[in-house]
């Protein structure tokens, strides 16, 4: 056994400065807590802050993505017969001979679908398809079959076509409402007729609209390249599920990375109301308006900068049947104040007709609210 003496001597010689040691340690710690570290101490971390550090972490492959959504998007290529005029010499039994008999060209097209159904129903846009003779579709697994424009939509530039085949994969459908500033999105379809391609790239924006391709707008605005023959390819998540049908990309010098997809959603409605209906039904209050500018507000001594003046109505239509007049200002629509015009006439187009809309109205100095029975959209010339 170790006597008292040696005992007191490890302890002043060992047992002082391992003691003194922990207690300066445990006392920096306590007065500066960045010496504790980042993995020992979780309590001032939020369920928030590690779901938002999650979100950092994206996949290093989108294959699982792309192997879920390509095989349910196609290739459409078209073709026109044009009949061109003859020559008036070519009518000579002489002269005949030094013009060319053939009196039809062939005019052809490329662009992409999206398998929708699995009984053949196809999404694409109206142009791809537009005064064509013949449309053939090329799936994914190599079979080229026909198909046939079911309904057409040119306010929002989609058509519905279909094909009649087995052993189809329909796309899986998102929702559009849920994707965000900074998602990624890949870009699916049938650039310059080089076959299925796939591009990358993120969203810029959403409800983009006023850029003058469609009566009815509310674009996806993402980076990923859109190139002629991407025209009715899916714009997918990176899980492969559908957000927005390709459309169209800024077509101007040194504009780079602005590409525009429809929202499935809308799409999903037109898609709806053509197999139902044989078209797009849509609200409809029967009224011309434009937006309010500081001009405008001047010269009608109103102190509201937003709104749309009402330039007039159409005789029995719903806005006159209202109460409507040239010269009001509708300043909300279903309590919701109105921002700009686009975004107004969508907001009226979505109530089906023969439901009730609630106008609020600025006439001189009176605030008015008036109810509105929608009529339905009559199909303009386009």
């Amino acid at each position: 056994m170790l006597d008292k003496q040696k005992i007191d001597w490890m302890f002043n010689f060992i047992g002082k400065p391992v003691l003194t040691g922990l207690f300066v340690a445990g006392l920096l710690m306590l007065l500066f807590p960045q010496f504790r570290g980042h993995s020992t101490d979780f309590s001032n971390v939020t369920q928030s802050e590690n779901v938002a550090s999650s979100d950092w972490l994206g996949p290093v492959s989108y294959a699982a993505a792309v192997r879920r959504a390509a095989p349910s998007v196609v290739n459409i290529y078209t073709r026109k017969v044009r009949h061109e005029q003859a020559h008036p010499l070519s009518k000579d039994p002489f002269l005949r001979r030094f013009f060319n008999y053939q009196q039809q060209r062939l005019q052809s097209s490329l662009g992409s679908g999206i398998i929708v159904r699995d009984d053949g129903f196809i999404m694409t846009n109206n142009h791809v398809v537009a005064n064509f003779d013949e449309i053939l579709v090329l799936l994914y697994d190599g079979r080229e079959v026909p198909a046939k424009i079911v309904g057409t939509d040119p306010d929002t530039d989609l058509a519905i076509l279909k094909i009649e085949v087995n052993q189809l994969q329909p796309i899986s459908i998102g929702d559009a409402m849920d994707a965000k500033i900074g998602d990624v999105v890949l870009a699916i379809g049938n650039p310059y007729g080089l076959g299925q391609a796939v591009t990358q790239g993120i969203i810029s924006a959403t409800g983009r609209n006023g850029l003058g391709l469609n009566t009815f707008e509310n674009f996806i605005q993402t980076d990923a390249d859109i190139n002629p023959g991407n025209s009715g390819g899916a714009l997918v998540d990176v899980y492969g599920n559908l957000l927005g049908i390709n459309t169209a990309k800024l077509d101007r010098t040194g504009a780079t990375g602005m590409s525009f997809a429809i929202p499935v959603n809308a799409a999903q409605k037109v898609l709806n109301d053509i197999i139902q209906y044989g078209r797009v039904i849509r609200g409809w209050l029967g009224m011309d308006a434009t937006p309010l500018n500081p001009d405008l507000a001047r010269h009608f001594n109103t102190s509201t900068a937003r709104g749309l003046l009402v330039n007039g109505v159409f005789n029995t239509g719903p806005a006159q049947k209202a109460g409507i007049r040239q010269g009001d200002i509708v300043i909300g629509i279903n309590g919701t104040a109105v921002t700009d015009r686009h975004s107004s006439a969508s907001q009226i187009a979505d109530v089906m007709p023969g439901q009730s809309i609630e106008l609020e109205i600025l006439r001189g100095i009176d605030t008015l609210r008036l109810t509105a029975v929608a009529g339905t959209r009559p199909r303009f010339p386009q």
